[in-house]
Order: C-alpha cells, then structure tokens, then sequence
C-alpha cells in the first residue's frame, strides 16, 4: 500500500486517525506527536513530510456562478483535469509538503475552471489551486480578458483545529477586482474542503502504538470523536439514551409529541430577493410572516415532533409576497411545512400567481445529516440548515424566454427553526440567525421590504445586472416570469 487516504488534523495524536479516518484526515504519525523537528530527527523522519496526492473541493461563489449562467447568459467549463460538482468544482492531483515542526501545510491542485460571458464580455479562468495553511490563504493564478496575474491571494481560509472540511473562505480585494465587482470583497465565499495523502507511517517504534490504537479505536470512536463529523450516522444511536430526559411530552414512552408553537426564519434565496428588490420591486410579508434582520420569520408553528424517531412534520403561517412590475413579477410563497426524517427533509409551500395557486410544491430539499433531534427546555432548535432547489422548486422560477434563473439544486436560503413541545417552553424572540445567506436591504416590521441594488452589497454586479435587464427588456425578453406567462397566454 503505497499511501493512506487521511484529512489534515493538524497536531493530532496517532490513537485519533482511526477513529476519525473517514472524515478528517491526520497527519502522518511521524508529526502527529506534536514534538517537532527535533522527534522527527531522532526517528530518522525527514524534516518535512510530502503530499503524496489528493483533492480541494471548493465553488468560488454560488451566487457568482448563477450570475454567469442565467443574469450574463454565459458559461462555466472545466479543464485540466477539474470537475464540476453538485456545489462547485473539484481540483486534484495535489502536490506539497508537511512541515512537522511548524505543523504547516502548503498543497497545490492540478484543474482549471473558466467563466465566460459574451454578452457582457468578460473571460475569467482560476488556475493553479494552492493552499497555504500558514498564510490562511487559497492563492490562485487568474487570467482575466487574456491578462494572467499569478499567485492572487484569492480568499482567505479558516484554517483551525483538526479539520479541513468545510472550512470558511472569504474573497479578497484582489478577487473581487477579478471577478469584476468591489462588492465581492470580503464576501464569504462558498466552503472549502482539501484532502490529502501522505506516506504511511514508519515500520519501526511508532507503529506497535498506532495499531494498537487502531484496532481499539473503530468501536469507540462513534461516541467521543465523531460528534461533528460523523454525526450522520452517530445521531440515529443516540437519541435512545437522551429522548427521556430531553422529551417532554412523553418521556417515558417516546413517539410523537404535539408541537405547541414555533418559528421559521427563511428568506426563500437571497439572489432573488436583490433581483427583485433592485429595480424598485417590492417583497411583502403578511399572515403571520415579518421581516426579521435581513430576511423574514414565520410564526405560529404547529404539528409533530418525534425524537425517538428523528421526525419531525411543522407547518409555519405567513406568506412572502414579491412584486416587481417592470418585469411582471407578482409571485406569493406561503403555507410553509417542513417534513423531516432522519438525515434528510422537504421544504414544502404554495406558489400563487395571477393564474392561480400550485399547492404543495416539493420546493426544497433539507440536509439534515448533522441535525440532533434533541429538545433542551421544551424546545428543539435546527440552525443553518442547507437547502437546495427541487425540480418543481427550480420550475416556480422559470419563464418562457430562458427557462429558470436557477437549476435544479441550486442553494437556496438556509433554515432556523425552533418548535415547542412543552406548554411552558418558552421561545426566542427569532430563531437563532435569520435564514438567509447575506445582506438584503432594508426591513421594517411586518411590512413591505425593498431598497436599492447598490445599497445591499449585492452578490450579483449591479452594473452587469443593470445592464443584463436593458439590454433584455430592448431585446423584448424581459425577465417574465410565471405570472406573465399565464397572464400572456390568457390573453
């Protein structure tokens, strides 16, 4: 076996890489004690330790990427041994080195990917992929319109602790002037996930302890290292023992408990929001919806919640109205239920429009597999939870013209929720966050929402958006959504 798959966990000790091997990979045994070049000398260790391959899973920027293929009707394509993926691209190949005295790690990933756009002219190709852990930066080598820059420091990565999966990254200035707009600067960007190989461990002293490690580890490592990052499979086990004491409606027994109130923060996906806010349209909550930070909440919760089994079925009451009429935009979410079980979930509503309401659309779906389905005090809170468009989601979107401005699992808004179980709980004022992914404007109360393009930070280039709608509308396209469409064909 000429190397061992294992993520980065910087400093870890030896007896740690079998119990957290299949998510977050350790360093090599020779480093893992933490001592420093010094050990790794009288070992007969080299000083630094090479990157024997692996892979960077990152997406630059989902916004940035639907900007491209719907709003500048260009394209993204990949090269050089570069995949695109479900939430971005993957670059591999990696080369590098560890250094086990300072615990650094630099790597670079083979892979390109190019964005294009020919109606509002503009080439940008990322290159050349490295990560630097001690400079916490993702440098990248970037030609924009022919013009290479190389080695931009393109986002900062928060590199800390063990783990290098879904690590923040944050788009630099010098991304930003790029990608063509100030507005991306300081931007989170889309997470960052690297994994490496190394060689294995030395024949000699270190590897009676590493196997004995190993070998006692896999059976306990679901309970005391797995918490964050095997939680998809370590959670079904372990609502047994908590469920009574967490439980408050039937603690003895298990099985579902009535929900007694509860609250929903989501703002359907931020992108649209700006869209529609950004030519003078408006977004309305009523019927229990109000603005809440840069998003929205809903409010009278109701339904189900069984620990024991993990499920939960809520209905939230409220509804989001989104108006734009230049572009004849009058489109009405409400009657929000969220169906989970386990590690996964839907988010459901009715769409209303001038021709009518589509009831139950299937309009999201929810990865749950790092959710605990545990109350404290009465009361279960789920935090960030990811959504990604459904095919009847992406098709409440689409117009005649273009289809949809957003494909088939596209990242909506993230989901706060928090739900009652216990007629003494008592609810936070919102849930924690507010169920968007960025900054929209201003809001007020529980009345009409709107604000100007320039003012939000928007994640889409005002000036190509601008532009983008200009040169649409002489075109005679329009950004015609559903509710124009119907109205067009009824008359």
């Amino acid at each position: 076996m000429s190397s061992i798959r294992r993520p980065i966990a910087l400093a870890a000790a030896v007896a740690t890489a079998a119990a957290i091997a299949a998510t977050a990979f350790v360093l090599p045994a020779t480093a893992a004690s933490g001592t420093g070049q010094a050990a790794s000398a009288a070992q007969g260790a080299p000083a630094t330790i090479p990157v024997l391959g692996g892979t960077l899973d990152w997406g630059v920027l989902e916004s940035y990427r639907t900007y491209v293929t719907t709003i500048a009707q260009g394209q993204i394509t990949v090269a050089d041994g570069a995949k695109k993926t479900a939430k971005g691209f993957t670059f591999g190949s990696a080369t590098g080195q560890y250094d086990p005295a300072t615990h650094l790690v630099t790597a670079a990933f083979k892979g390109s990917v190019t964005f294009t756009s020919a109606a509002h002219h503009f080439e940008v190709k990322l290159a050349n992929l490295r990560i630097d852990t001690g400079k916490k930066l993702l440098l990248i080598d970037v030609t924009r319109d022919g013009v290479l820059t190389k080695d931009v420091g393109f986002a900062k990565v928060a590199f800390a602790g063990q783990s290098m999966a879904d690590l923040g990254t944050t788009l630099t200035a010098d991304a930003a002037k790029l990608l063509g707009s100030d507005g991306y600067k300081d931007k989170a960007g889309d997470p960052l996930t690297a994994v490496l190989e190394f060689p294995p461990p030395p024949s000699h002293s270190p590897s009676p302890s590493a196997s004995a490690s190993a070998s006692a580890s896999p059976s306990k490592s679901p309970s005391p290292t797995a918490s964050a990052s095997a939680s998809a499979t370590a959670s079904p086990s372990k609502p047994a023992s908590p469920s009574p004491s967490a439980s408050t409606g039937s603690p003895a027994t298990g099985g579902p408990q009535q929900i007694l109130g509860g609250k929903l923060a989501w703002g359907i996906k931020e992108s649209f929001r700006k869209y529609v806010q950004g030519a003078g349209g408006t977004i309305t909550p009523t019927g229990g919806a109000v603005a809440s930070g840069d998003s929205f909440a809903f409010g009278g919760g109701k339904g189900t919640l069984d620990t024991k089994a993990r499920k939960l079925n809520a209905t939230f009451a409220g509804n989001l109205r989104f108006q734009y009429a230049a572009h004849g935009i009058d489109m009405t979410f409400g009657n929000v239920r969220i169906n989970a079980e386990g590690g996964k979930g839907t988010l459901i509503l009715d769409v209303k429009t001038a021709a009518g309401t589509k009831a139950n659309i299937p309009f999201a779906t929810l990865d749950l597999s790092k959710a605990e389905y545990k109350t404290k005090n009465g009361v279960l809170t789920l935090n960030s939870v990811r959504t990604a468009l459904t095919a009847e989601g992406s098709a409440a979107f689409a117009n005649d013209t273009t289809g949809s401005m957003y494909p088939v699992g596209t990242r909506a808004d993230d989901v706060n929720l928090t739900v009652s179980v216990d007629k003494d709980a008592v609810l936070p004022t919102t849930p924690a966050g507010t169920g968007g992914t960025g900054g929209t404007g201003t809001t007020g109360g529980g009345g009409t929402v709107g604000g100007g393009l320039a003012a939000t930070g928007s994640e889409i280039p005002a000036g190509a958006l601008l532009g983008s709608s200009a040169a649409i509308v002489a075109a005679g396209a329009g950004a015609v959504f559903v509710a124009r469409r119907r109205r067009t064909a009824q008359n």
